[in-house]
């Protein structure tokens, strides 16, 4: 089912069918850069990005399906193809609530994505470039991941990325007293180093290349040993140091194998994408390198828990999918609705007033003339409560014809072309 404002189309890459380096390849620089892009594509009327560590997802709104696959076929050119996946108008209204809600993500249920879906938007927004489609969709995806989290356990345990990598650093180093170091003081780097303090390690080193939001980070944690250094200081930090989460938004390698070559026994837990560390690194005796899909070992003891709440938001989900095309039908009825009533009242005022001149040279008052005004709304509204109730119906079963006809009967200015929701809908039924 689309909508008046036209139909939505997605794409994306993400860890469940593509690997990594795929996403990396598929993200771009600047989120807000791709939407920009996007929404200046001929005949896109809005659009919207997301881009995290393990996804890229682009949406558009068209006037047809068509078009937006055709726009959206070309977005990820380098990406092989079985790791692209194409969604149309119901799919990608479905997959963003699935996604806000946690149940996409490698983590099942974790905290931050609603946090990076509620960026995008603002993001994308802040252009110019989200309408009343997606507007609809992603403030009801928002509102679901809101409460998969209040009303499920389903954020219970490991939450985040971060605190998935110290539960994996934790379970191949005992980090009792050891000395941890956090490239990178960004949402994930903060995430990581708050999971690091908690898990008892004697001192935190957070590098970043601003030093300013480093000593931030350092000086939020509770560990009485928390300092904070410039990306230049790692020469001297990394040979002290027993475990080390990058998490940089750098495009570039952070850590090279000239950095680590004399680091001896050191344990890397890389969570950036694009990655922070160079494949040669992980040719360096004592140095054991861990990325993203080495986390699969930490959420698979998260996902068997949580798998029952999981099941209470994929029902949430499910409802709150249906109640979202419901809001679209219900707007496409109004809007059709409407239509007939402006034709109608066109109708009405012209040979309303057609009588009244001829009336009123026959000596009408006021009162008559309130009489007859009265009677004309009247006629108009009575005439038009039953297909007002009929044009309801029709949108909640998808009848576009009988939308299409009621339009073309009561506009007398409808003319030949429909308007796009109707063309959308007559060309999805074609297809299928």
């Amino acid at each position: 089912m689309t909508g008046s404002g036209g139909v939505i189309s997605g794409v994306r890459v993400s860890h469940d069918r593509a690997s990594l380096d795929d996403v990396a390849t598929a993200c771009h620089t600047d989120q807000q850069a791709v939407v920009s892009r996007l929404v200046e594509e001929p005949g896109v009327s809005e659009a919207f990005a997301l881009q995290t560590c393990n996804r890229f997802e682009a949406y558009i709104v068209t006037d047809t399906p068509t078009a937006g696959a055709a726009i959206l076929a070309e977005f990820a050119p380098d990406v092989e193809d079985h790791a692209v996946v194409t969604m149309g108008h119901e799919e990608s209204l479905r997959h963003l609530l699935r996604v806000t809600a946690g149940l996409e993500s490698i983590v099942l249920g974790e905290d931050q994505i609603i946090g990076q879906v509620r960026s995008a938007y603002k993001s994308a927004r802040a252009i110019g470039a989200i309408g009343p489609m997606l507007e609809e969709a992603l403030m009801k995806a928002i509102h679901v991941g809101e409460r998969a989290r209040t009303e499920t356990a389903i954020n219970e345990g490991v939450v985040s990325i971060g605190s998935a990598a110290v539960a994996l650093a934790d379970e191949q180093h005992d980090l009792d007293g050891a000395t941890a170091l956090v490239v990178g003081a960004g949402e994930m780097g903060t995430i990581t180093a708050h999971a690091l303090a908690d898990a008892e390690i004697e001192t935190l080193i957070v590098a970043n290349r601003s030093l300013e939001r480093a000593e931030t980070v350092a000086e939020e944690v509770e560990l009485l040993d928390a300092r904070a250094v410039g990306l230049e200081a790692l020469p001297a930090c990394l040979p002290r140091t027993d475990v080390v989460v990058t998490a940089t938004g750098s495009d570039g390698h952070v850590l090279d194998a000239d950095l680590l070559s004399d680091c001896g026994e050191t344990l890397v837990v890389d969570i950036a994408q694009p990655r922070d560390v160079s494949p040669a690194v992980a040719a360096l005796d004592g140095i054991t390198v861990h990325d993203m899909a080495a986390l699969e070992s930490v959420t698979d003891e998260t996902r068997s828990r949580r798998r029952a709440a999981a099941e209470s938001v994929e029902t949430m989900v499910d409802r709150e999918f249906e109640n979202l095309l419901e809001q679209y039908k219900r707007k496409r009825a109004d809007e059709a609705i409407a239509a007939m009533y402006e034709g109608a009242e066109r109708v009405k005022e012209r040979e309303l007033q057609t009588a009244l001149v001829r009336l009123e040279s026959q000596g009408m008052d006021e009162d008559q003339r309130a009489v007859v005004e009265s009677m004309a709304d009247a006629l108009v509204s009575q005439l038009l409560a039953p297909p007002t109730k009929s044009l309801r119906d029709a949108a909640a079963k998808d009848d576009w014809t009988t939308i299409n006809t009621a339009l073309q009967l009561f506009d007398p200015e409808f003319g030949d072309e429909p308007p796009a929701f109707i063309a959308n809908r007559l060309e999805s039924a074609a297809d299928d």
